[in-house]
């Protein structure tokens, strides 16, 4: 699989494709509501991508980004295959997979200069606080970062954080969690996670992470997950997600579908079998009343953006 995120026209998103499943998608832009696609490096970069253009019967305009605005380029081509290997080549990062089409500077104009927060310390460190935690939980975009920052300090008669500061923030924050991962060697417990809600999954167990912001919306819409055949569900929400994040083990909330409490104590153990089988530490005392504890746990969830 690709290291990317693509993004279409029509509200899709696709993270880790196949060199074949992204080649499909370049070659059926074109349509109604379906013209464009943009690709994303993972972990996402702050201006750093590639993207397509084509309307049926047109050409195909195609772009890409290093980061800064004297690093976007453009090329018009009336080739699909042309751009299908592009965008592959620069998916996969290929020596030389940009000296085919004849790219020509994009003029993006003068930066704007965004001016620095205004904040006292305590409101500064009270909204980097709360990006962090979020950040380090791993599930958020870089956008979804960008309006938390700029609407968490929002009152009825102050905006403190504009748009622009709020993504001058996440981006040097995100940076900085990108660099952190970096170093990170072999699987992390939340991958490990991960592959046990993938077990779970195939076993009939609708499994589910970072699932709804509380246990009352969870419980309310977990039901609608699961397949015809689910026996049975496990997730944790978002709140969940920050404990974890900070260092106090994740709760797992898990239940069979039939509402029995015999039901629900075989999940639970089926649960438990799946996170040991994945290497995780698990405290649980088989009362299908009880939650999951998974700990201790490293919360090290390396982003995607």
């Amino acid at each position: 699989m690709l290291d990317i995120v693509v993004k279409t026209e029509n509200w899709e998103r696709h993270v880790r494709v196949s060199a074949e499943d992204l080649a499909g998608m370049v070659r059926r832009v074109g349509g109604e509501g379906d013209r464009f696609l943009v690709v994303q490096r993972v972990p996402d970069l702050p201006d750093v991508f590639a993207q397509v253009w084509h309307e049926a019967d047109g050409d195909y305009t195609l772009e890409h980004r290093d980061g800064a605005a004297d690093r976007h380029f453009r090329v018009v081509v009336d080739d699909v295959e042309a751009v299908v290997a592009a965008m592959i080549g620069w998916a996969r990062r290929d020596a030389g997979w940009d000296t085919g089409p004849a790219w020509s500077l994009l003029d993006m104009g003068p930066a704007c200069e965004v001016p620095p927060l205004d904040l006292g310390d305590d409101e500064r460190e009270e909204l980097e606080r709360r990006v962090r935690e979020v950040l380090v939980g791993g599930y958020a975009t870089r956008a979804e970062l960008v309006e938390l920052a700029e609407e968490y300090l929002v009152t009825a008669d102050r905006r403190p954080v504009s748009r622009e500061q709020a993504g001058v923030l996440v981006d040097r924050m995100w940076l900085e969690r990108v660099a952190e991962q970096a170093e990170w060697q072999g699987a992390t417990d939340p991958e490990r996670l991960a592959q046990a809600f993938d077990a779970l999954q195939g076993s009939g167990i609708t499994a589910r992470e970072h699932f709804t912001c509380c246990r009352s919306c969870g419980q309310a819409e977990i039901g609608a997950e699961g397949g015809p055949d689910a026996r049975g569900f496990v997730y944790f929400h978002m709140q969940c997600t920050d404990s974890a994040a900070a260092g106090q083990g994740l709760m797992l909330l898990y239940g069979g579908f039939d509402g029995s409490s015999g039901t629900t104590a075989a999940i639970g153990r089926e649960v438990v079998a799946a996170l040991e089988a994945a290497g995780l530490a698990v405290e649980w005392d088989g009362d299908p009343d009880r939650a999951i504890t998974v700990t201790p746990l490293d919360w090290r969830r390396r982003l995607v953006g």
